[in-house]
């Protein structure tokens, strides 16, 4: 191991850094809709069995942030936007790239104009009816932010920021649902390290670009990973599985607690929703039954506690310090199996 010397002012002040004294805030001005947003930049995945009104509760309470899956009715939106009026500066809603996932979205944000976020996902971000669909939203919405994805190119970050989004998914089947496609860690290092500061510098000061890193994380070290790597949000899914302000009944099986988690593209998801798997395409995800967890609160604590802890060990006073006071070493393994 080689270990970079450190002045003794640095020591210092690495020392003085306790986990209680980390700011895991951070504060975006997005190019597009002008928007300034503060908060801790962890966002539940527009998932049904977790991107829930529930969920948003209470991950308002530690501004963090909840994409609410897109089967929401426009009563319940309603129903929720008067119940809990403070959550809506912590929300997005989401949106397929149809006709009919149009004309929702612009009923939903007419009736409820304290929504500030749009979320547009798709599984693969890589056509021209998405491009032309993120720039359709952006000109009826000049003044929303925009989260668009996925994809895991710069040409296509680019060709969405220039588009209108001002937040890019980056993952296309790192999740624990879907066989991963790319090593995630790599992908969001290379691509936004590597693309956006060597390749497309001339364009980075001019587009400011933000990444969400969506999928591939298990544990809570993985998402400081994801952090130290650049993203500048982290996505979530399984890792908010299975709690109480998730969607589905408790169910026992073989005399243990269990709740259902499926992909968005996985069977279960498109028999609820469309009536089945339609014969042009194939079930992309799985539906596995995840260990019941209690409420979310516990869940929340063990991420940011763990995030916490690792802006100490590295010497990192502010979350916006992370990525430019870590390297990454291969190791065989991240978690001890020895008493799993």
């Amino acid at each position: 191991m080689i270990r970079s010397p450190i002045h003794k002012q640095e020591l210092t002040r690495i020392q003085k850094i306790s986990g209680y004294q980390v700011d895991l805030t951070r504060t975006f001005t997005f190019r597009n809709s002008k928007q300034t947003y503060t908060g801790i930049p962890i966002i539940v995945a527009n998932m049904d069995t977790v991107g829930t009104f529930e969920m948003a509760q209470v991950m308002t309470k530690y501004t963090m942030f909840t994409a609410i899956h897109k089967h929401y009715s426009l009563e319940q939106w309603k129903l929720f936007a008067s119940d809990h009026p403070e959550c809506l500066e912590h929300v997005a809603v989401s949106s397929g790239s149809g006709m009919a996932d149009f004309e929702k979205l612009i009923n939903i944000i007419e009736a409820i104009p304290l929504i500030k976020y749009i979320c547009l996902d798709v599984a693969n971000g890589y056509s021209e009816h998405f491009v032309e669909f993120v720039k359709a939203v952006h000109v009826r919405f000049p003044k929303h932010t925009i989260m668009a994805g996925n994809v895991v190119t710069g040409e296509m970050v680019e060709e969405l920021l220039l588009s209108g989004a001002d937040i890019i998914k980056v993952g296309i089947g790192p999740g624990k649902l879907v066989k991963s496609v790319y090593a995630q860690i790599t992908r969001l290092f290379i691509y936004v390290r590597s693309i956006f500061f060597v390749f497309l510098l001339p364009i980075t000061v001019l587009l400011s670009p933000s990444f969400i890193q969506d999928g591939g994380c298990s544990y809570p070290g993985d998402v400081a990973k994801a952090f130290g790597a650049g993203a500048d949000f982290v996505m979530l899914g399984g890792m908010f599985a299975g709690h109480d302000q998730c969607a589905g009944e408790v169910i026992e099986k073989n005399g243990k607690k269990m709740k259902l988690f499926y992909g968005m593209s996985s069977d279960t998801a498109m028999k609820k929703h469309a009536g089945g798997v339609a014969e042009y395409r194939a079930s992309e995800g799985k539906t596995v039954e995840v260990p019941y967890r209690g409420d979310v609160e516990n869940t929340i604590r063990d991420i940011l506690g763990g995030l916490r802890s690792t802006c100490t060990y590295v010497g990192a006073a502010k979350l916006k310090e992370l990525s430019r006071r870590t390297t990454f070493i291969r190791v065989t393994q991240q978690h001890s199996q020895l008493f799993s």
